[in-house]
Formats: C-alpha cells, structure tokens, sequence
C-alpha cells in the first residue's frame, strides 16, 4: 500500500472557506466510487463536503479536468437542474493541508434504485440529457483532447500480479481474458470511428447520480464531464435507467428514455452497431482501474482496496452481460428507430 492517504481536515476547511463552527460528527454518505463525501452541519448551513482521491489528484490532469466539470455544471445549469459545487475566492477547488475538496449546498433528495425508477422517470432524464447535448459550452473554451494513439489494455499483465496475490477474482479473469481483448479492439475502433461528432457531456448519468425531491431531477457528480459521442451516451445512459436489479433490461423504460430524448433534441440516428461497441470502452477502463485499486496499484488504503476487489468481479460480470445483449439491442434499435 502506498503512502498517499485522505487528510481530513474539515474544521480547518470551515473556518477558512467561513462556513461556520461544526455542529456534530460529518457523517460519511455511502454511494461514491472514486472520492469520498461526508454530510457536515454547521452554525450556518448544511453541505455535503467531496474530499477528492489524492492518488487521482497526482495525476498531471486530475486537477484541470475537476475544475472544468465544475464549469461545465455551472453552465449546464442554465438549461438544466444541475449542482456545481460553491465557488470560494474564484475557485470551486478548495485545498487545505494538499488535500483538496469540493464543496456543495446539502440537497435533501434521494436517488432511485433500479426497482424504483419507472417510465416517467426514464422520459424525464432522457430530455435531461438532451437539453444537456443541446447547450452551448463553447465559451468555456475547453479543447477536446481525445487521441486515437491510445494502447491496448495488457490485461495478462493484471493477472499476473493477481495471480501471485492469490486475487479472488482471478479464474473469473481467465474465463473472461481473450473476450477482454476482441472488447477492447472493438471499443477503440469504434470510438475512432465516432470522434468525429462529440458534444460536452455529464458522462455518468446514471441513477445515482440524479437526486429527487418528490419528482423533480437534480443532477451531481460531474467530474466525469467532458467531451463525448452524443448518441454513445445516450444508450449507455438509456440501459443504467432500464436495468433491473439482476440487470436485465426493461425495454419499456429504454425506450422511454429515448422517447424523452427525441422529444427535445428531434430525429436521431446512428451506426447502431458501432455506438453499441463504443459502450465497451468505458466499461474496460473502470475495470482497469478497478485491477489497479484491487492490486494496491492505485489505491490509498485497504478500504478502497476492499472496494477495488468488489468492483474487478462485477465489472467483469457486467461486461460479459453486457456483450450478450448487444444484438438483441441493436435489433431494437434498428427496428424502432
């Protein structure tokens, strides 16, 4: 385990940023998969507080790209119910003691499980994310860095080390190794294919990351925002809201998703089957990453290692679950729209 760990420092956090006196414990709120949030009462006010990764923020483009989701949300927000994070002295990014944090107005809402989520909700995002495709970032002025001199994952090279950490995911990576690398050469030649028509976009729409209060959508989290194949990310947005808890999905909610969609944007097409395998390619990188949290790679601590070995076995699950869907959804598509 490396030594890069949190360093929690909300007090100090609250009295520079003037936030007021702390009333009580921060309570960690469970749900995120790449930072950690904590719900923190003050004299002034409640906020939910994000303590980024810092092994993520070692990364050369960690912190440019955070400011700039928090960009792309306040202006999102002027078509959409969106939540930036609390811009302080010029800059949502706040750092005390190299730890760096995001800092938001408590929203009392919830997110949906997928037993909860019905057509009407589908509708609804789906014209969310429309209006989110149709809104005019250009002034942010942010470039679109995406290349196509991007290398195959060496996906043996994980095994190898899991192998000799005794991993508990490893025959599940055997099983599934050689489809990882026809996925993997199907994801980045459809995504060359793609590049050329990319609009600035949330790039993590799915449930959890919509909070209600009673029917009406907030969209959070956007730090995954950034340059995206509009159609790509409307099915693979359209399957996280029509899956079930096993996740198979509901065609009566995918295609309300879409119908909501088409409602604000208009008429829709595309190479289905090539947008279908672009849906691979952020599948594999979760999973990559998800290897190198579980093989102490790129992890700070044994919590999120624990975290990292979870997500390697239901990643690889919901890929293969995934790949054998694809036709049966491209038969839809192709016939309804």
């Amino acid at each position: 385990m490396n030594n890069i760990q949190y360093n929690l420092q909300f007090e100090k956090l609250c009295n520079v940023l003037q936030l007021g006196e702390i009333i009580g414990v921060p309570e960690a709120i469970v749900g995120g998969l790449l930072h950690r949030m904590y719900a923190i009462e003050t004299t002034q006010g409640k906020y939910a507080i994000k303590a980024l990764n810092p092994q993520i923020m070692l990364r050369p483009v960690a912190m440019q790209h955070i400011i700039n989701s928090e960009r792309i949300a306040n202006t999102a927000l002027i078509n959409i119910p969106a939540l930036p994070a609390i811009k302080f002295n010029g800059t949502f990014l706040q750092e005390i003691d190299q730890q760096f944090y995001l800092v938001f107005d408590w929203v009392d809402g919830k997110s949906l499980k997928p037993n909860e989520i019905n057509i009407i909700h589908c509708e609804k995002i789906g014209g969310i994310l429309a209006d989110i495709h149709m809104t005019n970032f250009s002034e942010l002025g942010i470039i679109n860095e995406w290349s196509d001199n991007v290398q195959l994952t060496d996906w043996n090279y994980y095994l190898k080390i899991g192998q000799a950490n005794n991993a508990v995911w490893v025959n599940l990576l055997i099983e599934t190794i050689d489809k990882l690398y026809d996925w993997d050469v199907q994801a980045k030649k459809s995504a060359k294919q793609l590049a050329s028509d990319m609009v600035i976009s949330h790039r993590d729409l799915d449930s959890k990351n919509v909070l209600w209060t009673q029917d009406n959508p907030i969209i959070i989290d956007w730090e995954s925002a950034n340059y995206t194949n509009p159609m790509q990310e409307l099915i693979e947005t359209a399957i996280y809201w029509s899956e079930n808890e096993i996740g198979n999905i509901d065609k009566e909610r995918f295609f309300a998703f879409i119908n909501g969609y088409k409602k604000r944007y208009g008429t829709i097409q595309a190479n289905w089957r090539m947008v279908l395998a672009n849906g691979f390619l952020g599948k594999l990188g979760w999973l990559e990453y998800s290897l190198k949290r579980s093989l102490c790679i790129e992890c700070t601590d044994e919590k999120e290692q624990q975290m990292g070995t979870a997500q390697v076995t239901g990643t690889i699950k919901a890929i293969r679950r995934y790949a054998d869907i694809i036709s049966e959804l491209e038969k839809w598509l192709n016939n309804e729209i």
